[in-house]
């Protein structure tokens, strides 16, 4: 969807206003923006949002405890000691051992001999590797 969601409600909320039902008003949208710019379903939502006289455009502030506050935390533990346990990222941070590691994952990490590692080689690993092989190769023939 190239328009935003905000976008996208002000227009639902002009056809509202119009006096269009949802449906149409969904399918026109769609026309203009692509068939995934807002769904019927989601447009007849905000219809009876607007209904109940509730024209605020912007998203419902969620509750709860938000874990992106933490994500720099867990990252600046794993960078200060690369041997520290999941477990003990949870207890120092009080967050869920899979929250941890799963954010540990989407940024490319892996716990490798007990030491996390970035998933990808930096071109330092990779130019060691090369000349590891090239070392392991020249002892081969030269024997």
């Amino acid at each position: 969807m190239s328009e935003s969601n905000e976008e996208i409600r002000y227009i639902l909320k002009f056809y509202y206003k119009k006096g269009k039902n949802a449906t149409p008003a969904a399918k026109k949208i769609c026309d203009v923006y692509g068939p995934n710019a807002v769904s019927v379903r989601v447009a007849r939502i905000w219809f009876k949002r607007f209904q109940s006289g509730n024209f605020d455009i912007k998203d419902a502030r969620r509750f709860g405890r938000p874990v992106t506050d933490k994500i720099d935390a867990i990252f600046a533990k794993v960078e200060q000691d690369r041997h520290i346990s999941r477990y003990n990222v949870v207890g120092e941070l009080g967050l869920d051992h899979k929250t941890v590691l799963a954010h540990l994952k989407k940024a490319g990490y892996t716990k490798k001999l007990d030491i996390w590692v970035p998933h990808e080689l930096t071109e330092r690993n990779l130019m060691n590797r090369v000349l590891i092989c090239d070392s392991l190769l020249h002892t081969y023939i030269h024997t």
